[in-house]
């Protein structure tokens, strides 16, 4: 075993309580750490080490071996390098390279971190850290009086092409020689070098205002998923409606939906992929429209989770690979059930942080469109033209 990756991930946190199991895009963090070192071929093993039950069980579910850390080491004081050498301690074989990836990053790319990895087994380095290129005019507060320049002339002003590249470290990983690490008991040592990232990947989640920018900007870091799932289920208002009604003096009640909704509905039928509407609406709207796409619906529920489950278990289906769509917090329950939470733009915060998936047409114009579109990609069908299809069930 020649690399071994170890992801601290306390439990506690002053700045976001229970900050590694808080979700981007329906992954917790520490889940995200895990997936992006496992998806790194040079990798061998991943480890966790945490003093918290709940993050020990996520990090198994994700594919990772976990290490009990000590409360000793496991304070607001206590050093990453400490959870480092405590954990390796604990594998039977000391890796030749270790390496340390921090949840608090939430959009590493394993391409990076094997590139990090190469340097150091190649022995082009012997200390890689995550960084972004900078070429910031840095100030340092001297007294009371003001600020003083660092690393520039403040009477020089060059154009951004002409200063000199800085890094500045992000945290996101840290790759070194194990027997160093050993004796020095510090991350940085002999040759050190940084690992270019893109900029989008910079983010680091230490409070709360950084954790809404990481989920506002996580449909833009990360590439979109292939969407490869055997069946679809939506919320009603929201998703096929923009969430809005008109109703008439009598209390009848009407909404506006998209043509280009029941066309993406109709190809995914013709596809063999089953779509299911629940609602807690009681309005025989819900059920027209969906008598309209020859979708079978269940309306009027009080309890949406549980009609999901009951579905999805008489009907045979692996949760992971059902796609659910919702936008308002009564679709927490159901979007927790499945494998592809999905939400539409402008659902509440909640759900946007619950969805692995963001859509980026909204509900009622096109949303149900993207989402079958990108089904069908996923399994290589070629849409049909809107005249092939013409049929009237749109």
């Amino acid at each position: 075993m020649r690399v071994v990756c170890i992801i601290p991930a306390r439990g506690g946190s002053k700045g976001v309580p229970r900050k590694n199991l808080a979700r981007i895009g329906g992954r917790s963090l520490v889940t995200r750490a895990v997936q992006s070192a496992l998806a790194a071929p040079l990798i061998d093993a991943v480890v966790v080490s945490t003093d918290d039950a709940e993050i020990a069980a996520e990090a198994r579910g994700a594919g990772a071996r976990v290490v009990d850390r000590p409360g000793e080491i496991s304070g607001d004081t206590a050093s990453s390098e400490s959870a480092l050498l405590h954990a390796l301690d604990q594998i039977e074989e000391s890796p030749e390279v270790t390496v340390m990836v921090q949840c608090t990053s939430p959009f590493i790319d394993p391409a990076d971190l094997d590139a990090a990895v190469g340097r150091v087994l190649d022995g082009a380095a012997d200390s890689v850290f995550a960084a972004m290129e900078s070429h910031e005019f840095q100030w340092r507060v001297v007294d009371d009086r003001g600020v003083t320049a660092v690393g520039h002339d403040a009477t020089q002003r060059p154009r951004r092409q002409d200063r000199p590249v800085h890094y500045r470290e992000t945290g996101a990983f840290y790759v070194m020689r194990t027997a160093e690490l050993r004796v020095l008991k510090h991350r940085f040592f002999g040759h050190i070098a940084a690992q270019p990232v893109r900029p989008e990947h910079a983010i680091e989640v230490d409070t709360a205002t950084d954790l809404a920018l990481a989920r506002a900007v996580a449909p833009i870091a990360e590439p979109p998923e292939a969407l490869d799932v055997d069946a679809v289920v939506t919320d009603f208002d929201g998703v096929h409606t923009d969430d809005r009604a008109w109703v008439d003096q009598d209390g009848t009640e009407s909404v506006a939906v998209s043509r280009s909704d029941g066309m993406g509905v109709a190809l995914l039928r013709r596809a063999g992929v089953p779509l299911l509407i629940l609602s807690t609406e009681v309005n025989p709207v819900v059920a027209a429209r969906a008598r309209k796409l020859k979708v079978p619906v269940l309306h009027g529920l009080e309890d949406k989770a549980a009609a999901l489950r009951k579905w999805m278990a008489d009907e045979g289906y692996d949760p992971e690979r059902v796609a659910y769509v919702g936008n308002d917090v009564n679709d927490l329950g159901c979007l927790a059930l499945v494998g592809w939470p999905i939400a539409v733009p402008g659902s509440h915060p909640e759900v946007l942080a619950a969805a692995r998936i963001t859509l980026t047409r909204p509900g009622g114009a096109g949303a149900v469109r993207e989402l079958c579109d990108r089904i069908l990609r996923a399994r290589g069908t070629s849409a049909r033209t809107e005249q092939e299809s013409k049929d009237g069930d749109i």
